[in-house]
């Protein structure tokens, strides 16, 4: 028997049109979306107005549970928490809940692993499965959703007052989100939707390693979505290093999709660099940065990256990361410093993934 088709796959329209080759009015459909992405119900016996027959058909027709939490682990200032789920397929994703003032981001992954293969990430270690369907993308969010909203704030899980709501979304976690582009996109439009999740479309970043034809296709998608690149060298011998797809997509072809899109959409890109100590992290590194950067309208984001166990690539010291900044910041460069979060429960992408399957394997080794 083949699994249920997730309901979150469907975009309004296609809801609509499956409600109506069953015979439902059009309204239905609106009625349905309203109880998924305001209310965010996770049964269709909780929707309540509409005919029991229609529930019922729903029911059979439909998941609302593309995915289940394996387990969830919190940091240890309550300001982290990240979960990893277990999919249709036995397959594993991760998303994570970061709390600020008065924001509250999601970390969402676009697929299972991922294939870009950087040596420092722990996603890029594990290899690449498949996508994530569009369901499964918008899932992550629903489940974040639920449980800020059935949240009493502040108390011992949620220490800061809350909105009880998420506030931002980042394809950060899992995945390369650009060669997931059309589930992604649709996933996108969903949240963005006003008749349901309402999510502004400046609340949602998109971020890439330099797939560019997604770039300069994102350009012209019409929303305020913003663009992340993950550079982490500003030359092309490092780079092919750190981020093998440099090799198809080298430096100079990826500013010229940076330029274009920043041209199209008159937005400012955001260029995540991890700072690796003595990889990436020094002075004549910094002022590279600075010379690619120059008369671009781009903002510098310095990540004090999360260490892999038994990764050559440590994290920069303190003093490193603080005078990379100063000297991008005398060069004129917009640069902020990433509040490292949740490093005491593997926030790192595909950390608390790989953990977990490491365990696994360990539990099947016989005992010496």
């Amino acid at each position: 028997m083949l699994e249920q088709p997730c309901i979150y796959d469907l975009s309004l329209k296609e809801l609509t049109e499956t409600l109506t080759r069953w015979g439902e009015p059009a309204y239905r459909a609106r009625q349905v979306w309203e109880w998924l992405y305001r209310h965010y119900v996770d049964s269709f016996d909780q929707m309540t107005n509409l005919p029991k027959a229609l529930r019922a058909r729903l029911s059979e027709a439909f998941t609302l549970r593309p995915l289940a939490q394996v387990t969830e682990w919190i940091s240890r200032n309550r300001l982290t928490r990240k979960s990893l789920f277990t999919l249709a397929d036995g397959e594993t994703v991760e998303t994570v809940l970061m709390l600020y003032e008065k924001r509250r981001t999601l970390c969402i992954s676009s697929q299972v692993g991922c294939g870009m293969a950087c040596p420092f990430c722990a996603t890029g270690l594990s290899g690449f499965t498949r996508n994530l369907t569009t369901g499964e993308i918008v899932a992550q969010v629903l489940h974040y959703a639920r449980v800020l909203a059935t949240a009493d704030a502040p108390r011992g899980d949620f220490p800061i007052p809350l909105p009880t709501r998420v506030t931002n979304v980042v394809f950060m976690g899992m995945g390369e989100p650009m060669a997931n582009y059309e589930r992604v996109w649709k996933a996108i439009r969903i949240l963005v939707d006003k008749r349901g999740f309402n999510l502004g479309a400046r609340h949602i970043t998109v971020s890439t390693v330099g797939i560019v034809p997604g770039i300069k296709r994102m350009a012209e998608e019409g929303l305020q979505v913003r663009l992340a690149v993950s550079l982490h060298a500003a030359d092309d011998e490092l780079r092919n290093v750190l981020v093998p797809l440099n090799r198809v997509y080298p430096i100079r072809a990826l500013m010229e999709a940076v330029r274009y899109y920043i041209a199209r959409t008159g937005r400012r890109v955001t260029f995540e660099y991890a700072l690796m100590r003595d990889v990436n992290d020094r002075p004549e590194h910094a002022r590279a940065l600075a010379r690619l950067l120059q008369g671009v309208l781009a903002h510098v984001n310095l990540i004090p990256m999360n260490p892999v166990e038994g990764s050559p690539y440590q994290p920069s010291t303190r003093k490193a990361t603080v005078t990379f900044a100063r000297l991008l910041e005398d060069a004129g460069i917009p640069v902020t410093i990433r509040l490292r979060r949740g490093i005491d429960i593997n926030a790192g992408c595909g950390q608390l993934r790989r953990h977990v399957l490491e365990m696994k394997e360990n539990r099947s080794l016989p005992v010496a």
